[in-house]
């Protein structure tokens, strides 16, 4: 294995290392596999994705769910090489019918999920949980700059198979995304559980672009019988897709299993580059001055309506956060002179 501390782009040859035996958790880790023209990133979570999912107390499926899109925003969002947002949001008509991860560069992570707990049956797989909607993918890049958003319809399947289909769709590139949460129960602290996470991006992006053809969409309404043009793929993609599906769950999640070994598992036949890892923290962006200035949006009227025993509460739908403000903190007397 080799590791590199500058961008993957570099040329310079780094120093080749055995890998790391010490696991790190809320890390992001970028690696390539120069022989076969793959790329990818891989995500290890614990504390901080305790910290997001112990905030609700979300049934488990849900809890889940949640987490799967957080590894998801993480592996997409820690390739912004700006201080910007990355959004990830689904709305569905699913049990959980909305689902949204904010990722801001370069490290911070926020996340929420809204479901109906009467319709959580048991047995419920992720498809199922989502149902039929779409899925949202934004990149904000701030003041004064436009947002780009991409959308993916969601049709019963879950957001590994989202994510496929993004890609083929939106950027062309072939891809392959393992995502995996579970639950670790430790000894010693009275049979509370902890949320861990795991996840791998592996996208194939040789110099040449025409080895990185992919076959046509479906035709849609084409007549029948009309041939659909067919691209045979790359050697060295078909080997990366082979591999990455070897990865099991339990690998992505191993309290025990370094990141940096699991990846010399891989790809150690082919040698796999490693770079610097990317920290992830668990941080809501809300605070008593950004809640002020929302009610300070609104309409004098509805201010006014907001008033419930003498104050106005507000809780961050995020991280559960409440704040009170006095009628005249809210600005309810003063717009009503």
């Amino acid at each position: 294995m080799t590791s590199q501390s500058q961008n993957p782009k570099t040329s310079d040859t780094p120093p080749v290392r055995a890998p790391s035996a010490v696991p790190v958790d809320d890390t992001v880790l970028p690696f390539e596999v120069g022989p076969l023209d793959l790329r990818g990133r891989l995500t290890r979570l614990g504390p901080a994705l305790d910290e997001l999912l112990e905030k609700h107390a979300y049934p488990t499926p849900v809890a889940k769910l949640l987490g799967e899109a957080i590894v998801l925003a993480t592996l997409l969002g820690s390739s912004l090489k700006f201080d910007g947002r990355f959004i990830l949001q689904t709305q569905t008509d699913g049990p959980v019918s909305f689902l949204i991860v904010d990722f801001q560069a370069p490290d911070r992570l926020r996340a929420y999920a809204r479901f109906d707990e009467s319709r959580l049956t048991p047995g419920l797989d992720s498809g199922a949980l989502l149902g039929n909607g779409h899925l949202a993918m934004t990149i904000d890049q701030g003041v004064d700059m436009s947002r780009y958003q991409g959308l993916v319809a969601l049709q019963g399947g879950g957001l590994e198979e989202a994510a496929h289909e993004y890609f083929l769709r939106s950027e062309q590139i072939p891809t392959r995304v393992r995502l995996a949460v579970g639950e670790e129960l430790r000894s010693g602290e009275g049979g509370r559980h902890h949320w861990r996470a795991g996840g791998m991006l592996l996208q194939f992006l040789p110099k040449s672009p025409e080895r990185a053809r992919q076959a046509d969409l479906h035709p849609g309404d084409a007549p029948e019988g009309a041939s659909v043009h067919a691209v045979q793929e790359d050697d060295a993609w078909v080997e990366g897709q082979s591999l990455i599906a070897t990865v099991e769950d339990v690998e992505l999640i191993d309290p025990d299993l370094s990141g940096e070994r699991l990846l010399y598992r891989l790809f150690h036949e082919r040698g796999v580059r490693v770079f610097s890892s990317l920290p992830l923290r668990a941080q809501c962006s809300c605070s008593r001055d950004a809640v002020a200035g929302m009610l300070s949006r609104f309409e004098a009227k509805d201010r006014a309506d907001m008033v419930k025993d003498g104050k106005v509460v507000v809780t961050c739908e995020f991280c559960s956060s409440v704040y009170e403000f006095t009628p005249q903190e809210a600005g309810v007397e003063e717009a009503g002179e």
